[in-house]
């Protein structure tokens, strides 16, 4: 028997990218209901769901029906003993994410995509935006677009976590791609990458983790650089969502940036994450 397509209720948050899902519970939805959703993640890019009501235990499930689950992260350890795939976000342990990056980029093999429940959550404040940067690519002049296409950069975790692995882990991460992660060297990527399931290309360059473009100048690199992230995070390329109790997030790693607002003080914000396993980014003409 030929199983029944899912047709979900999105609300739609801009004209190209960002979806509101309704009446999915994420902890009881069927394996009909996960398949639209994750055919929606890719098309949508960013989907988030209203009252749900999961744990860590729940969070966990749902990504295992969805894709292979990663680690935590690379070098920073689960929420608990119970839970090695959970990372927390607490800005009371400097869990803060204010500035614009793409999850995980300074590994050879970053995430498919990620999966966020509010926790805790401010009175007001810390919004999170995310970057469609398959739209910012595709609103490049032909020209800039040439000119990047062929790019690489590359991309080093250790400004944001080389102390925290050296320090708080004494020099040993977590398994990330069948290794124990001990240093994070630097990585390249195409500058451009291309979507493994649609083919169509993206600016996947950041600021919290690409260093410089490999094979030109620092100056030039700079320039590039900039150039792409002014692009990257124009107004018509961001949606932004605002946390209330029960909400879940989930975002497509390959195709979008992200930066969640640091503006609610001494207040306490708490969000916990897991991420999907992804594949090695391709570029242009590249195979």
């Amino acid at each position: 028997m030929t199983a029944v397509a899912v047709q979900l209720d999105l609300e739609a948050l801009g004209p190209h990218f960002g979806s509101v899902v309704r009446g999915v519970d994420l902890g009881a939805a069927s394996d009909e209901q996960l398949v639209a959703v994750r055919a929606a993640l890719v098309e949508r890019k960013v989907l988030f769901f209203r009252d749900q009501r999961l744990d860590d235990d729940g969070q966990v499930r749902l990504g295992r029906r969805i894709g292979e689950l990663t680690a935590s992260h690379p070098v920073v350890g689960g929420v608990d003993a119970a839970h090695p795939e959970v990372y927390a976000l607490d800005s009371t342990d400097n869990g803060f994410a204010d500035v614009w990056h793409t999850d995980v980029t300074f590994m050879r093999r970053p995430p498919l995509g990620s999966i966020l429940r509010a926790v805790t959550l401010p009175p007001s404040g810390g919004d999170t935006n995310w970057a469609d940067s398959q739209l910012a690519y595709d609103s490049l002049s032909p020209a800039v677009k040439d000119l990047v296409d062929g790019l690489t950069a590359a991309h080093d975790g250790t400004r944001e976590f080389g102390y925290y692995l050296a320090q708080r882990r004494g020099g040993q991460g977590n398994e990330w791609d069948g290794e124990v992660v001990t240093r994070l060297d630097p990585v390249e990527h195409p500058v451009i990458r291309v979507h493994p399931e649609t083919g169509r290309k993206g600016i996947f360059v950041n600021p919290g983790f690409t260093s410089h473009i490999t094979g030109v100048s620092e100056f030039e690199s700079r320039a590039i650089l900039d150039l792409l992230y002014a692009h990257l995070t124009k107004p018509e390329h961001i949606v932004r969502h605002r946390w209330r109790a029960g909400d879940v997030a989930m975002w497509d790693n390959r195709s979008t940036a992200h930066y969640a607002n640091r503006d609610y003080g001494t207040d306490r914000r708490v969000m916990h994450r897991i991420t999907l396993r992804g594949d090695v980014p391709v570029g242009p003409g590249r195979s």
